[in-house]
């Protein structure tokens, strides 16, 4: 499914296995088992979603474990690789780790964890959910789909996010839509139409809550909506298609059961999920929270504003930003910052004083770098992560062995720079000639 940063570990990174086994009672989660494990499941589950390489997440290993024996027949104490498993994270909007989520009664709307990081503060919140979801069940509220059935002839209601579509209605809603469209065309005497109509429903309306509506399930009745039929050479039902924009239409092989439906949305959302944050090192917290988070972080430094001005800068950011879009599924980090702002990180880095725009990618766990040779450019750039992500380029450890102090500094406004105003020397009263003699 996705081109997994693992492949740099090569070069910048001993391999690392995951951190459960068989053996704990911590239940171990993937794309395949998670939908019938836990969101069909009755069952108020916590899921860590952790990365190997992460020291946070190794630290937690252990209370993790514990709290999943002490609450074991109690509540489900689950943990994603969302290194080895990026859809699932990035399902969830998973972006540093680890990441904890409580998933209740209505396992749509997952709550994020905020508590501690002992066994004994992870077993106190999910008590107090249970409670929550034991009181909802008491008071006759179910919270929401759970158990992942749903009566194949309660009606239409079950439909509400299906959207239909018509020869009229399709192109001003799927072609250049920035969402990406499933489109299911159909017979209504068809049986196998009949069978999939329950799964296809269900699947839409869980689909609208995990991506927000990013990801829209629609059907069309082929043999009224005959144009549409003909124009994508409709010849059997159910055919479905996926439309996304500037693509030509796919057709959907997968499997007809609403987990499988779910599962290649999701896919489809992940492939097409927004570009990790480029941020500004304003302050160590930005440098250290992104670092910390990220098996990577890409660091580049600018040309001062007033070597560039405000369109030279945003062209190296452009540039940046685009890189971001294209290496986005390696859960990487982003940040930059103007050349002297940092000089201290400049000169841990290799970069000290000269070369402007530099760039380089850090391993924060290793405290190891590699540098940027080539041009800053989209081609430039592009090269150097590709063969990092390969397996070649050479490191070097960062200077000192850790990250130097960082400055906090104000934010770029935006703006071209200014020179700093020098006070007027008034030279009237001194005699030019006579200037100097004293010192002959």
């Amino acid at each position: 499914l996705l081109f997994i940063v693992g492949t740099v570990s090569c070069t910048l990174f001993l391999a690392v296995n995951g951190l459960y086994s068989a053996s704990d009672d911590v239940i171990e989660l993937t794309p395949t088992n998670f939908n019938k494990e836990v969101i069909q499941s009755e069952s108020l589950w916590l899921v860590e979603f952790y990365a190997p390489w992460c020291g946070h997440c190794q630290r937690l290993t252990p209370e993790w474990k514990k709290a999943a024996t002490a609450l074991k027949g109690v509540v489900k104490v689950g943990a994603v690789d969302a290194d080895k498993h990026q859809s699932l994270g990035g399902q969830y909007g998973v972006r540093g780790f680890p990441t904890i989520k409580i998933f209740g009664a209505n396992k749509n709307k997952a709550e994020d964890y905020q508590g501690g990081r002992t066994s004994d503060a992870i077993v106190d919140a999910a008590l107090s959910a249970l409670r929550s979801l034991v009181k909802q069940r008491l008071s006759g509220r179910s919270g929401g789909y759970s158990s992942g059935k749903q009566s194949r002839e309660s009606g239409g209601g079950d439909k509400k996010d299906v959207i239909e579509l018509t020869d009229d209605s399709f192109d001003k809603n799927v072609i250049n839509s920035d969402d990406v469209w499933m489109v299911e065309f159909y017979a209504p005497w068809c049986g196998h139409c009949k069978n999939l109509e329950p799964e296809w429903a269900a699947a839409a309306t869980e689909v609208k809550e995990q991506t927000k509506g990013k990801v829209k399930l629609a059907a069309v009745d082929a043999t009224v909506n005959q144009m549409l039929a003909s124009r994508y050479g409709i010849r059997g039902f159910p055919t479905i298609k996926i439309f996304q924009k500037g693509e030509d239409p796919v057709d959907y092989d997968g499997g007809r059961t609403r987990s499988d439906i779910i599962a290649r949305a999701l896919d489809l959302f992940s492939d097409n999920a927004p570009p990790p944050e480029l941020l500004e090192i304003t302050s160590e917290d930005v440098l250290k929270s992104t670092c910390d988070a990220h098996q990577l972080c890409i660091i580049s430094v600018l040309p001062h504003i007033l070597d560039t001005g405000a369109s030279g800068r945003n062209s190296y950011l452009d540039v940046m930003l685009k890189m971001a879009e294209k290496y986005k599924k390696k859960m990487w980090g982003w940040l930059w910052t103007e050349a002297g702002a940092q000089a201290d990180l400049e000169s841990s880095l290799g970069i000290g004083g000269f070369g402007y725009p530099a760039m380089a990618a850090v391993n924060a766990r290793k405290m190891k770098f590699a540098l940027l040779k080539g041009s800053f450019s989209e081609q430039g750039i592009n090269e150097f992560l590709r063969e990092l992500s390969v397996g070649r380029g050479s490191t070097a450890p960062v200077g000192g062995g850790a990250f130097p102090k960082i400055l906090s500094v104000e934010p770029w406004d935006g703006k071209d720079g200014e020179l700093p105003v020098e006070d007027d020397i008034d030279l009237s009263d001194v005699d030019l000639d006579d200037w100097g003699k004293d010192e002959l």
